[in-house]
């Protein structure tokens, strides 16, 4: 994405030049179904108003640079009611990063078109082969191989402000950190225990990790999400890059791997994004499970940053505290949740025990027990 296309983009959606825009690109996937078309139309319509909403000037930052070239990489698979809103505010962003690509896997709601009208390169892969480190790792190879740094972003982080992803590449002035992740808040709907989780794992401090902070940090040591995270590319290739047997924590991995290999991890609270989820009971353990499961596999990598269980007791604590103070009904339920977490963080942990049919109906990453 060109630092000049933003500007080219909110010419083309002024004024009479709006609606010529949306039948270029309806005309542009003509070939799908008509229900999918007007499903692209009323996407693209919602970006064009959250866009107009940025209103960044083209001046904004023009004095700034990034360290060297970078590229957004953005996985998605029906990205949904935020995919209008994400991809306005990337758009909005200054500076411009000098590549935008999205990695879609065989999306149905025209998140994929919209990408691609915005000015975002679109490369299609097939659902089934999705793998959160091997396809990220593919996509650094293809599209970041000659660059000094990636950010990776999912569907439903909205980057906050304009200078969030400028922001996010400042941790590299310090040539020692090899990754950088930033400080992800609740998304206006998100309740109160959503809303507790980005609190307690994003503090408005920043903080740098090293190997020498895992007597007092433990396994948050090596904590870091791919939600909003940098790389140095340097620093991925001398480690050998993201782990292509992943059920999910590819993220948290490489981190380990950085930060055993003498690197350091970089928290900067200053970059923002919104990043929250309401997760249903059936979500949670879900979720969890996978979680026991990919601490099992990686238990000679991790072992070395202690044990989950005391981060997973102050996160608790914190919780019920929390809750106490803002939203004391849901006690009950938090506690219901924690059981759930717990019940099924331990399956995981045990999944060689158990038949690969049962792991597959207990995960929700299906496809990975294929």
């Amino acid at each position: 994405m060109k630092r000049s296309h933003h500007k080219q983009f909110k010419e083309q959606i002024n004024g009479k030049g709006m609606p010529v825009f949306l039948a270029k690109v309806t005309m542009m996937g003509s070939f799908r179904s008509r229900a999918e078309n007007v499903k692209l139309q009323s996407l693209l319509t919602a970006l064009v108003t959250c866009l107009q909403k940025f209103n960044v000037p083209v001046d904004a930052l023009a004095s700034a640079e990034y360290p060297g070239k970078v590229v957004v990489l953005v996985p998605t698979c029906n990205a949904g009611a935020l995919w209008a809103e994400f991809l306005a505010a990337l758009l909005a962003q200054r500076p411009a990063p000098h590549a935008c690509v999205v990695i879609d896997s065989e999306s149905s709601d025209g998140c994929d078109r919209a990408a691609q009208a915005a000015g975002l390169t679109v490369v299609r892969v097939e659902r089934s082969s999705f793998n959160h480190g091997k396809t990220r790792q593919w996509a650094i190879d293809r599209f970041a191989c000659d660059a000094q740094f990636v950010i990776f972003l999912t569907q439903d982080a909205i980057l906050a402000e304009p200078q969030s992803l400028y922001q996010l590449l400042r941790s590299f002035d310090d040539p020692a950190v090899a990754a950088a992740y930033g400080r992800q808040l609740p998304h206006s709907d998100a309740t109160a225990l959503a809303a507790h989780a980005r609190l307690f794992n994003y503090p408005d401090e920043s903080h740098t990790s090293r190997l020498s902070d895992v007597p007092v940090r433990g396994i948050k040591t090596c904590f870091l999400s791919n939600s909003f995270a940098a790389y140095r590319v340097s620093a991925l290739k001398e480690v050998g890059g993201f782990a292509s047997d992943l059920i999910l924590g590819e993220d948290t991995q490489i981190a380990a791997r950085l930060i055993q290999a003498g690197h350091a991890i970089r928290y900067h609270a200053d970059a923002l994004v919104y990043h929250s989820h309401n997760y249903s009971f059936a979500a949670e353990f879900r979720r969890y499970f996978d979680t026991g499961v990919f601490h099992a596999q990686q238990i000679d990598l991790l072992s070395g940053f202690g044990e989950a269980g005391r981060e997973g007791f102050r996160f608790v604590w914190s919780e019920v505290k929390y809750l106490s103070k803002h939203a004391p009904l849901l006690l009950p339920q938090a506690l219901t949740r924690t059981f759930i977490k717990f019940l099924a963080y331990r399956l995981g942990r045990k999944q060689a025990w158990l038949p690969v049919s049962i792991c597959r109906q207990m995960s929700m990453t299906r496809g990975y027990w294929a």
